[in-house]
């Protein structure tokens, strides 16, 4: 039985870091050699806490660290005093504090429902009804980098057990070929997803598919080949090519997904709760899977406090596929203690409550009323 008891937010705190990734993340639009992120810990009446995590990808979503950083200065005091048991409540408030500010928002969403979990003993998944905890094999990111690089890196994460790789593609179509072609032929029973993140023209993205199926290659996925808004584009790839087409930045919100199901411009969508908050993404999948598509979730370059929020969301509900959940695994390394955890492209599911995990805070976090005693990176 659930223990309800009246805690209240008495502190909300929040400071910036530094997540080094191990080699360059380069996508069609951007590189990051940094993940410039913020951790945020909510601190209720009695004591008890939750963590939250922004994950801004300035080229992705708009947002970088210094917006979410004012953002959650504007947000903050508007917790104090609350009870996280109004968690939906405090989600569509802060929806209409801050519209165009997802990342800032999702990472007070994940710590006050991280202390609600605690508070009532229970794990973060059950929140969504905990209807497939088990474990769950992940993807793993390639970036955009030459031929040898490329295969250096998949070799690397092919003998610890990957077999489906997420191609970053869509700034040279022949290269990106010649690099998935590469794979293709040393490393026996892999598949592809070919994410473009808008890169590519629609023509490319054709010619791109035609030369995967020249060469024999196993594409499960094209994620969002064409800018977000060519919806006509995405429904004529899906024809043309046969392979399914994944909605990512095509969909960060609600409304959005009505439209990619009305234009019939995905078999897929994304979820990710950095572009649209955490109890959004929770209705945007709901959507998806009542329109007849199907789930993928993935994130931005995050710690496992995010992830482990979204790797709640695949435990706690139904449907998701394809899980591309290994951006911790980017990361030079890890500031989290506890929580889900890795075993080879497998994710291991927690049974503490909450995120079950926790993070060290450094003594010029700043907290509402206080400034940030310094805004650079650390």
């Amino acid at each position: 039985m659930i223990q309800m008891k009246n805690e209240y937010i008495q502190d909300v705190t929040f400071w910036p870091v530094d997540l080094p990734v191990t080699d360059p993340f380069v996508v069609a639009t951007g590189t990051r050699n940094v993940a410039e992120n913020v951790f945020v810990r909510v601190t209720l009446s009695d004591g008890g806490c939750g963590y939250g995590e922004a994950a801004p990808f300035p080229e992705v979503g708009g947002e970088d660290r210094e917006s979410c950083l004012k953002a959650l200065a504007h947000l903050a005091p508007s917790l104090m005093g609350r009870t996280v048991h109004d968690y939906h409540q405090l989600g569509r408030q802060l929806t209409e504090q801050a519209p165009s500010q997802p990342a800032a928002r999702c990472s007070i969403e994940t710590a006050v429902l991280d202390a609600y979990c605690r508070a009532t003993a229970i794990p973060l998944w059950q929140v969504w009804g905990g209807t497939d905890v088990r474990p769950r094999v992940t993807d793993i990111t390639i970036p955009i980098a030459t031929q040898e690089k490329t295969l250096s890196l998949a070799r690397d994460w092919y003998q610890r057990g990957f077999r489906l790789f997420k191609m970053k593609v869509g700034k040279d179509v022949d290269a990106d070929i010649r690099r998935l072609e590469t794979l293709h032929r040393a490393l026996p029973g892999i598949s592809f997803i070919g994410d473009g993140n808008q890169g590519f023209s629609r023509e490319e993205c054709l010619t791109f598919a035609k030369g995967i199926q020249r060469f024999g290659g196993t594409m499960v996925l094209l994620e969002q080949p064409v800018v977000r808004d060519d919806l006509e584009s995405l429904a004529a790839i899906r024809r043309e090519t046969c392979i399914p087409v994944a909605a990512d930045e095509s969909v960060r919100s609600l409304d959005d997904a009505r439209k990619v199901v009305t234009q019939g411009a995905a078999d897929y969508v994304n979820i990710k709760i950095m572009k649209s908050g955490v109890l959004e993404a929770a209705e945007i999948a709901s959507f998806t899977l009542n329109a007849g598509l199907k789930l993928m979730i993935g994130g931005m370059l995050e710690s496992r406090i995010a992830m482990g929020c979204s790797f709640s969301l695949v435990l706690g509900m139904r449907g998701f596929e394809v899980l591309d959940l290994d951006t911790p695994l980017l990361l030079a390394t890890d500031p989290v203690k506890g929580g889900y955890h890795y075993e080879g492209p497998t994710l291991q599911p927690w049974h503490e409550s909450g995120l079950g995990c926790s993070l060290s805070i450094p003594a010029d976090a700043c907290a509402p009323g206080r400034e940030r005693q310094s805004s650079g990176k650390r």
